[in-house]
Order: structure tokens, then sequence, then C-alpha cells
């Protein structure tokens, strides 16, 4: 055995910081038995490929494994083979427990990923203008299944961008592809579609089009003169010629984590969400960021466009266009500016929201929900009494909804019995007194953004085996 795996075994290593998550989502996380060795995990798991680190985690004061491990492939695609083939398998005959395995989360991503989800399977590729979708399958399709293939075509002309999209059936051919297809092709992977992040991703590819024939980005992205103050932005400044939206594209020298975007642009008030995007290409930080309305995403622009973070790092902050008319955006800045600061207040006062008065009257006001998802009328609760037949578990990310928009979105189902959060943690529980009602709260909330926090909703493990578990630990 190598010195890592002995340092493994013996409880007191870690992979290194900087490694965890190189390539992307080459690392798995494993649920196992306490009593699984080391040795056993390399056996197992050495056939899908090279082992670089396997980490037992273990008790500080009695060197106890916790029942969870991670295992450090050397390649995107081993990992995922791994997760897809282990998952739910016993590692020897005398366990009668199978094991769970998950794409271990990275530093940017907010929660484990598993075989079905869309993050690893759909990826994002340049191709040649000329390109039709059959050209596209045939390319790709030597990596495995594809379930679909799509080009971003011009809404008016109809012609190609030159972008497309594959969609395969499992994640381990989804990395082949990133991993052996030719690299003009830049593939990557593409972000949820219900986190509308195709506009920016054409605007990265569109400038690094423009790199590549020698011209300049349409966006200056590191400009490093002095920046004007929001308020002296006016019809004479030739900054208002460009689109402008409720989405802003961040670039920065420097990566960031998704919290860190999170904790710049949450000064403003409105921020409806925000995502960190991998180039596998090149060391910068790339990011998109949301805002519920546009008066606090052009407030944002021109307040944190140059902004040191860290020190001495500018970022560049710049409008995704979104097709809207600037002049009808600009006319309506100003009272969504006010809304946006009044539904702030709200947010982190819930306690404050039944003094809030509208049209001279008082009283307290239904939650607000801002979502693309198609959500049923509220329907009652189910008595407090009631049986429950069902179990959810939800997962916020970055944080959890507020406990009264939590009820509203889940009562919507019908037959709810009660929700609730999990003290100090991202996580929370709705119970069903029906499985049909439950059932349908996963199809429709499954991954979906709500008051820009991504759901992920699935059903719960018995509380006999919830019992048995150790906090998890990352």
């Amino acid at each position: 055995m190598d010195e890592a795996g002995s340092c493994a075994s013996g409880g007191g290593f870690r992979p290194g910081v900087d490694s965890l998550d190189e390539p992307p989502n080459s690392r798995i996380f494993l649920v196992i038995s306490k009593y699984t060795p080391e040795s056993v995990l390399r056996e197992r798991f050495s056939p899908f490929g090279e082992i670089q680190d396997i980490w037992v985690v273990r008790d500080k004061h009695t060197k106890e494994s916790k029942g969870i491990a991670f295992v450090k492939f050397a390649r995107s695609s081993q990992a995922c083979r791994a997760m897809e083939e282990m998952h739910g398998q016993c590692l020897s005959p005398s366990d009668t427990k199978p094991i769970k395995v998950f794409i271990a989360q990275s530093r940017s991503s907010g929660s484990h990923r598993d075989v079905e989800d869309e993050e690893l399977t759909r990826i994002f590729v340049m191709i040649p203008k000329s390109y039709t979708e059959e050209d596209l399958r045939e390319k790709f399709k030597v990596y495995g299944d594809i379930e679909y293939c799509s080009i971003i075509k011009n809404k008016v002309t109809g012609e190609s961008k030159g972008l497309g999209y594959v969609r395969y059936l499992k994640p381990s051919q989804a990395a082949q592809a990133i991993e052996n297809c030719d690299r003009s092709f830049r593939a990557i992977l593409a972000e949820p579609k219900n986190k509308a992040s195709e506009s920016s991703e054409q605007d990265y590819y569109s400038n690094m089009r423009q790199e590549a024939l020698g011209h300049e980005p349409r966006v200056n992205m590191f400009p490093f003169e002095q920046q004007s103050e929001f308020s002296s932005f006016d019809k004479n400044d030739n900054r208002g010629q460009e689109s402008i939206s409720k989405r802003l594209s961040v670039v920065s020298r420097v990566p960031f984590t998704e919290e860190q975007l999170f904790s710049i642009f949450d000064i403003v008030p409105g921020l409806e969400y925000c995502e960190v995007q991998r180039d596998p290409y090149s060391n910068y930080g790339h990011g998109v960021v949301q805002y519920f309305n546009v008066a606090s995403a052009i407030y944002a622009k021109y307040k944190l466009h140059g902004f040191q973070y860290p020190p001495g790092n500018r970022i560049g902050v710049s409008f995704i266009d979104d097709g809207s008319n600037a002049s009808d955006l600009l006319r309506k800045m100003a009272t969504q500016m006010v809304a946006a600061q009044l539904a702030s207040m709200v947010w982190n006062n819930p306690s404050q929201q039944q003094f809030l008065q509208f049209g001279g009257s008082s009283g307290s006001q239904l939650p607000q929900i801002q979502t693309d998802v198609v959500l049923p009328s509220c329907k009652k609760k189910a008595p407090p009494e009631t049986p429950v037949k069902e179990r959810l578990f939800i997962v916020f990310n970055p944080h959890p909804l507020p406990l009264d928009v939590l009820e509203d979105i889940f009562c919507r189902f019908g037959n709810l019995i009660e929700v609730y959060l999990v003290s100090g943690k991202n996580v929370g529980y709705a119970k069903y007194a029906d499985r049909v009602s439950a059932n349908d709260a996963i199809t429709t909330l499954h991954g979906k953004i709500l008051n820009g926090v991504r759901l992920k909703v699935m059903l719960a493990d018995s509380p006999r085996e919830e019992s048995n578990k150790r906090q998890r630990t990352y």
C-alpha cells in the first residue's frame, strides 16, 4: 500500500484542498458500513480507473470509522462510472446494507450529485455554424447513448449561432465526451435549464470566438479606469447604448466560490440567485447573477463593476442581453428599486410582514413566490393528527426558504400535514397524508428555483434508518 493509503487508513490523511476538484467531478462520496476497511474500497473501486486518494472519515478521538469515505479518481469519467455501477451494491457477501455512492460536492456546489442529476449529463459545445443536429449527434454518439441534441439558433433568422447542447443518458458518457472530443469543440458541462444560463454561455463562447479570430471581445471585462457612480448615469453616457437586463455576467482573474459571489452581490437588495460556471480551459472566475428587477441589476452593475475582490483584483460586471426593451426598463427603474428595497426588508424580517400596509389597510400578507414553476392553487392542510403516509427530504441551496413560504409551496399539492426546517442546516422535511400528493410535489419541485433558492426534493429515509445516521462530514 502506498504512503497516502497508509495515512488514510490511520485517519490522519485528507486530500489537498487545491486538488479536490481537479478535474471537476472526479471525487465520489460513499456511505458505507463502519466496519468496511480501506483495502476493500480500493479493491472494489480500482477496476473503474486510477485512484489517487482514498479517505475514510474517522472520529477524531476514537479513530473509529464514521461510515463515510471519499475516493478520488484521476478522471471524471472514472468517478461517474464508479457511481453508476456501485450505487446500491453491497461491497462484500457479508454486508446486509447496500452502499450509497454520489459525486462529491465541489467547493462551488451546494450538494452531492446523483446519477440522475442533469448537471452531469448535459454538455455545451462550440460547433461550426454549418452543423445540423444530425452532424452533432454523429460526432458525439461515439461516447455514449444520446438522449437529444440541440443547436442554438438566431430567433429571427433561424441561423445557427455555432453553439449546441448534447444530453447523454449517463454521467460517465458526458464526462468521456468532454475528456476525449476534439478541443475545438470547447466542451463543458452545461448549467441546468431552470437556471436560464443559455445567454451567459452564448456570451462566453461568442467572446471566445472573437478572441480566436483576432478581434476584441464585445465587452471589456477588465477596465481599470475609475468607474462613475450610479447617480451619474444619463443619456449622454455611451454606456446607455449597451443592453440592459436583470442578469449580470461576472468575470474575475481570480476564481471565486458561489458563497463569495453571493456575499458580494447580496449587498444590493433584490438578489434572486447566483451561480459559478466552471471553465476547464482557464483559471478565471466566471459567474452569473440575477436580480428580481432591473433596477437592482443596474445599480449592482455600476456599483460593483471594477470592485476589488480580493484586494488588488478587480471584477468585471456586464449585462447579459435577454432581449428586453432598454427604454421601458429604465422608465420603470425608480419604481422597481423601491419595490426591491421593500421586498428585501420583508424577507429579512418575516415577522414584520403583518405590519406592512398597502392601500391604507393593514394585515398579514400572503408569502411572495418568485419562480418559473407552474404551481397549483393553495389547498387546505391535513389535520395534525392525520397518519403520515410519506415524508419528503428537502435540500436548499444556498439557504433555506422562510417557513411560511415553504408551507405555502408544499400545501399546494394537497394533504400536507406539516413542513419544518432542521435548525442550523440547509435541509427540511414535509409530511404528507397521501403518497400521490408527495409524489406530485417531488415531480414539480425537484431541481427547481423558488425565490432564488434551488430545491432538491426526494423521499426521506425511514425514521429508523435516519436515527442510525451520523452528521455528514465534508
